[in-house]
């Protein structure tokens, strides 16, 4: 039982890290954007390039979060140490129904030539 309190603390703790990093990847997010639209805007950084190449990193250091997002709230919590252990076990399962199968086809051929 102990075994079973400490896996479900362990998975707590790395489920409350992954989020604790996506809640700081969100502020540096804002505030680089923030960042990055101010210098474009008023400091007029890249005015030899496109007017607008703030929108353009913005879009996609938004694109990463939203992948970041993903992992956290849908991958990881659907596919984690327990359905890792459910598709080993019916694996295994599938390989063990195989070589069962296996033997008995090769024992009935073995009975069959005596």
């Amino acid at each position: 039982m102990e075994k079973e309190v400490h896996e479900q603390y362990e998975y707590a703790r790395r489920r409350l890290r992954q989020k604790k990093i996506l809640y700081f990847h969100f502020v540096l997010f804002l505030l680089g954007s923030l960042f990055l639209f101010i210098a474009n805007r008023f400091f007029g950084f890249g005015e030899g390039t496109t007017q607008n190449w703030c929108i353009w990193g913005i879009t996609i250091w938004l694109f990463i979060f939203i992948l970041h997002f993903i992992k956290v709230y849908i991958t990881d919590r659907f596919m984690n140490k327990k359905w890792e252990r459910e598709q080993i076990d019916r694996l295994v399962a599938l390989q063990q129904k195989r070589i069962t199968q296996l033997e008995s086809s090769l024992n009935e051929d073995n009975q069959n030539k005596i």
